[in-house]
């Protein structure tokens, strides 16, 4: 049984195919890498009556580890390893050199120095394996006394950064084009106050004009505002799989009634096809109905003058697993998306057109919104469109 306790406390380590009962102390200190923290061992002391001198109380503390982990001996020989190692470095075998895991040199001479100092190194990583990826590498010395050749000497705890860093990029890229899509509207409303403070106050034409364009730039901001507090709320609730059952067919019907003046006003016209009567699936009411706006709502907005948006529901079977599915399919025919646009579609703040997707009032989030929403329900998005011709927009989800 292995027990973690606080830094500086001990770790118990019992083991059944020990001769005698035997207790391993380690010495624990807290390691920051990245967004977390873990607790590390620092070194430990193995009693020489253990059977394989303490090799099989090593295998089963590096076997428990969540990252991966490895053990050399006091050559560079990997004398065992966890199973995680063999996903990030397939090469790596036991009795392989450690330059199998890798050969960057910081790593090679905190091993050196490990050896001859029984400190604690801490090394980045940046190895191909096989793409690029960062690590983090604790090499400490393992203190065996009296240790026969191969026996364990050096342990090796490695941490993946890379979605880390991934991750904080994009929070990151996300702060700078949230801040910019408000800039620009905030600029707009700054200019359009000076000059009714200036030029307009005594013209009441031109102080209509700019209150009106006053109107549109709050409207913008507000919308953006709004699709950002959506974002925010669907990425909270990410990890749970809804629970309530919905009636698809009339939750589209109603989402469909409720975006015909807006459709009315761009001379486009809505059609709604369902054919298979009532459909249930289990999900979040708001945020399906969310998805058939967000669709419907962009095929209007990027459809031709006096042309059509379709929304159809219709059943299939998941031909790998046999499970019952509906597709919800927005179709209109507008303008189109150029194939090498449509893998990008669904980040934030991707324009296929910033000027158009502007004039039209968008804000770049309405199909990274649709994403997560569906993602969180365990379904999927299909995006097949055609320049010139128009799109077609598919959430499919599991139903019942």
């Amino acid at each position: 049984m292995l027990r973690s306790l606080k830094s500086r406390r001990v770790l118990t380590c019992r083991v059944s195919r020990l001769r005698n009962p035997i207790r391993n102390i380690w010495k624990r200190n807290a390691m920051q890498t990245g967004l977390e923290s873990s607790a590390v061992a620092d070194s430990a002391i193995v009693d020489p009556s253990v059977e394989d001198n303490g090799e099989t109380q090593w295998n089963v503390i590096v076997d428990a580890m969540s990252d991966p982990a490895v053990v050399l001996d006091d050559t560079g020989i990997v004398v065992h390893h966890n199973p995680q190692v063999v996903d990030l470095y397939p090469r790596v075998r036991i009795g392989s050199p450690v330059t199998m895991l890798s050969r960057e040199p910081d790593l090679l001479s905190a091993i050196d120095s490990v050896r001859e100092t029984n400190e604690r190194f801490t090394v980045q990583l940046h190895d191909r394996v096989p793409v690029t990826r960062r690590m983090s590498a604790i090499v400490t010395r393992i203190n065996v006394e009296d240790p026969p050749p191969g026996a364990p000497a050096i342990l090796i705890m490695l941490r993946d950064l890379t979605d880390q860093e991934q991750y904080a990029q994009m929070r990151t890229d996300f702060i700078a084009h949230a801040s910019h899509e408000l800039r620009t509207p905030l600029a707009s409303l700054k200019l359009i106050a000076e000059t009714l403070q200036g030029p307009a106050r005594e013209d009441p034409e031109k102080r209509e004009r700019f209150l009106s364009m006053m109107l549109v730039q709050a409207t913008r901001m507000s919308q953006l505002i709004d699709d950002l507090l959506s974002l925010s709320r669907v990425e909270m609730k990410a990890h749970l799989l809804p629970t309530d059952i919905l009636e698809v067919s009339e939750l589209a019907e109603t989402v469909m009634q409720s975006l015909e003046p807006l459709a009315e006003a761009q001379n486009i016209a809505l059609k709604f096809e369902n054919i298979e009567g009532p459909v249930n699936v289990r999900g979040d009411r708001e945020e399906i109905a969310q998805v058939i706006q967000n669709l419907v709502h962009n095929a209007i907005r990027y459809g031709k003058n006096n042309g059509n948006a379709k929304l159809s529901i219709t059943r299939q079977q998941d031909p790998s697993t046999g499970q019952k599915q509906v597709r919800i399919a927005v179709i209109d025919d507008g303008i189109g998306i150029a194939a090498e646009h449509i893998p990008r579609l669904t980040e934030r703040f991707y324009r296929v057109s910033a000027v158009d997707s502007r004039a039209t009032g968008g804000t770049g989030l309405g199909l990274a919104i649709v994403k997560h929403i569906i993602t969180r329900h365990r379904g999927e998005i299909e995006v097949t469109s055609e320049v010139g011709k128009g799109s077609m927009f598919t959430a499919i989800l599991d139903s019942m």
